[in-house]
């Protein structure tokens, strides 16, 4: 499951870079212009993108299994995308944006999912990650 949070990370990371590219061709003089919502999205999808890929690699670090490490996930994943697109929907439907509730709920039971795997782990000496940049 840490490979769901990695890789749900580097396709937002590299989805985010396109959209940047986009917003940078749209405040160039020869743009149509940029909804201020589109910035502010903008950031939140790289950040938490970039987030999941960190917290992709850090669950494996925890003593989380089960049930408790599938909600870390799963919520984190859900939280990463439906936040921002919550952000941009303010442009077409305000009254979505009371959603941005649940989102960041799900992203902040995620984390302290991890925080608590984290601080319950097993701490052995010389204890190396499932994976390593290599693999």
């Amino acid at each position: 499951m840490s490979r769901t949070l990695r890789a749900s990370g580097y396709v937002a990371l590299t989805i985010q870079m396109v959209w940047g590219l986009i917003q940078v061709f749209a405040i160039s003089p020869a743009g149509p212009g940029l909804p201020p919502v589109s910035v502010g999205a903008h950031a939140h999808f790289g950040m938490l993108s970039i987030l999941a890929v960190v917290t992709g690699f850090a669950i494996e670090r925890t003593a989380l299994i089960g049930t408790l490490r599938s909600i870390a996930v799963w919520g984190f994943v859900v939280g990463q995308w439906l936040l921002p697109a919550t952000i941009l929907m303010e442009m077409v439907a305000p009254p979505l944006l009371i959603t941005a509730y649940l989102w960041g709920a799900s992203l902040t039971i995620s984390m302290a999912i991890v925080a608590w795997g984290t601080i319950t782990a097993s701490d052995e000496g010389g204890q190396t990650p499932s994976s390593t940049p290599a693999d």
